[in-house]
């Protein structure tokens, strides 16, 4: 049997000191995010809370572990540009061709090499929270469909519209030429 912790490469992605307010001062604890994947379209986050470091990395990465979802990956990058939100942040995901790489920033880097996305582009907008940022890139993940997906939904076959809607517009365009070259001739 395989170990769980080296099936999964796991990347921190914030920790945060927090504090509350009690009657003898104050309390300290860390949160901590930490994004989990295995490299091949499969990939988690989680939240931990603790007292200390460790253990909140540790409770974030198990909740990771347990909370993965499958990006459909076409050629190595995400099959179309969506937008996902969270809060006031939003995340752009836009495929990219071979050879782009990962051009993204922060948490939404965390979540794209942990999930073996190999080209993809990428844009944050509105608030740069960490842990926001990856909910939306989470959030963007949930609404990326395939073109078998698309097809099933509308109950179509997409390729052989395009194929047919590509020879439509074709024809047209050759008949346009056409007639104006007969217009010139008739009318010298």
């Amino acid at each position: 049997m395989m170990n769980r912790e080296s099936e999964f490469a796991e990347t921190v992605v914030h920790i945060n000191r927090v504090a509350k307010v009690v009657k003898g001062g104050k309390n300290f604890s860390f949160s901590a995010v930490v994004v989990c994947g295995d490299g091949a379209g499969m990939v988690g986050y989680g939240t931990g809370k603790a007292r200390e470091v460790p253990p909140a990395i540790q409770k974030a990465s198990e909740q990771a572990r347990k909370e993965m979802v499958k990006i459909p990956l076409v050629g190595g990058t995400v099959p179309h540009l969506i937008w996902g939100r969270w809060g006031a942040t939003k995340v752009l995901l836009r495929p990219a061709s071979p050879g782009t790489g990962v051009i993204a920033g922060g948490g939404v880097r965390a979540v794209m090499e942990s999930a073996g996305v190999a080209n993809v582009l990428t844009k944050i907008v509105g608030s740069r929270n960490p842990f926001n940022v990856v909910r939306a890139t989470f959030d963007a993940i949930d609404q990326l469909m395939t073109l078998g997906e698309v097809q099933r939904l509308r109950g179509i076959d997409i390729t052989a519209e395009v194929d047919a809607g590509s020879a439509e517009e074709s024809a047209p365009a050759e008949e346009s030429t056409d007639t104006v070259a007969v217009e010139e001739v008739e009318s010298s």
